[in-house]
């Protein structure tokens, strides 16, 4: 987690110079990214909370009963991420929402994906979505680039907003 702490640093600077807030939807970096988040200090001032769904039926639970609209979509693509991002961002509240799936190995995922390949995606006043491929089945490795590449993301989408 080390690593992503200048990232969360530069992300709770940001949110808390726009007095806005941040929910995080997580699945294959396990709660990395609000994990480094939360070690911020002041988290309880940009920070609305976050969940790491890591089952389809955990996913399901979570939707039901929602506005989260993921018909048409196929799994794991940035289009589909971003419905993701953009539900949990109305669900939370948040200004910012975002979300991230992937697959992290060994193995690759139950939706035809190689190990290495996750899609990350921010649902706010820039919204993005993106996939990252590392062309690697290292698990702790691809759990540590897509986390990276979810606060880099976020980074990017504020600073795009402007202060």
């Amino acid at each position: 987690m080390d690593g992503l702490l200048p990232l969360a640093h530069r992300v709770a600077n940001l949110l808390k110079a726009r007095s806005e807030n941040l929910a995080v939807s997580e699945s294959s970096v396990g709660g990395l990214v609000s994990a480094a988040l939360i070690a911020q200090p002041g988290a309880s001032a940009f920070f609305v909370g976050a969940t790491v769904i890591y089952t389809r039926e955990a996913g399901r639970i979570l939707r039901k009963g929602s506005d989260i609209n993921l018909k048409g979509l196929e799994p794991m693509t940035p289009l589909f991420v971003q419905a993701l991002a953009d539900g949990f961002r109305q669900q939370m509240g948040a200004d910012w929402a975002t979300g991230e799936m992937g697959a992290t190995g060994p193995a690759g995922s139950p939706y035809g994906f190689e190990a290495g390949t996750g899609c990350i995606a921010v649902s706010g006043p820039v919204s993005q979505a993106r996939l990252c491929e590392t062309g690697s089945a290292d698990r702790v490795g691809n759990m540590r680039a897509f986390a990276r590449a979810q606060l880099e993301l976020l980074i990017a989408c504020l600073e795009e907003a402007g202060n």
